[in-house]
């Protein structure tokens, strides 16, 4: 379960990266190419997702919010290829928050049960 959620986590993280440089550059530009600025924070936790770094995990899925605000606002108020990228946004956002947090509960668990075999 813990190799299915790192994956899913880091292609969800993918995902928003490729998503974000191409929805800003190519498929529904703003006009302001600065927009694509949004993309570097998200390089930030791909290293340590893919270090599987747990304290990484436990923070991206609370960062992972503020794309999903943004792309809700701009599903309903965007009309539409830009409105459908930013579905495609939140959905990204829902699967990378919820591999997150699987991923951090069943490590725990894991960590837990050997605790306890090495304590019995």
């Amino acid at each position: 379960m813990v190799v299915w959620t790192r994956a899913v986590a880091v292609g969800s993280l993918l995902g928003l990266i490729v998503l974000g440089l191409a929805w800003e550059l190519v498929l529904a530009p703003t006009g302001n190419r600065t927009l694509v600025l949004k993309v570097l924070p998200l390089a930030v936790p791909l290293i340590g997702l893919l270090k599987n770094r747990m304290y990484t995990y436990r923070w991206v899925s609370l960062m992972i919010w503020l794309y999903f605000i943004e792309g809700v606002i701009r599903a309903s108020g965007d009309r539409g290829l830009s409105a459908a990228l930013a579905g495609v946004e939140v959905a990204l956002c829902v699967s990378l928050f919820a591999a997150c947090a699987v991923h951090v509960r069943w490590r725990l668990y894991k960590a837990h049960a050997i605790a306890t075999t090495a304590q019995g």
